[in-house]
């Protein structure tokens, strides 16, 4: 089972992962801010009548690799997946390493108690069920 920590703070702190190139003629150089170390792994977000689910691809984490915050309708998802210390020469290399964090917003309110979050095959699942309509019956 993987830990998920509920913040309500607004003035929680965050980070930001920017690329930046920009051109000055005057000093006559180019000056390149290349993305942060952090890494966004491929995240799906969708939703039942009953649930909101996000599904995030990372193959090779254990549980305790996560850290997830439920921060009102803001769930982030951050970890660190650890390369091996072996020296090798790359000819290809697509899979990233290090530290990574995704951020979604979700589609509606949810039931913070009763999220759960499982990891299997590569992939941590999170189901958090929607606060449900509260339906209001008229007497006559």
């Amino acid at each position: 089972m993987v830990q998920i920590v509920f913040k309500s703070d607004p003035q929680k702190s965050g980070f930001f992962v920017m690329e930046d190139v920009a051109y000055f003629p005057s000093l006559g150089h180019l000056h390149i801010a290349v993305r942060s170390h952090i890494w966004r792994p491929p995240t799906d977000v969708f939703e039942t009548d009953e649930v909101v689910i996000v599904r995030v691809e990372i193959a090779g984490m254990k549980e305790s690799d996560f850290q997830i915050i439920l921060d009102g309708r803001v769930l982030s998802i951050r970890g660190v997946r650890s390369d091996t210390s072996e020296r090798r020469a790359y000819h290809q290399m697509e899979i990233r390493f290090g530290e990574f964090s995704t951020e979604v917003e979700l589609p509606s309110e949810v039931i913070a108690q009763n999220a759960e979050a499982t990891y299997s095959n590569g992939f941590l699942r999170i189901v958090l069920p929607k606060i449900q309509p509260k339906k209001i019956h008229i007497e006559e």
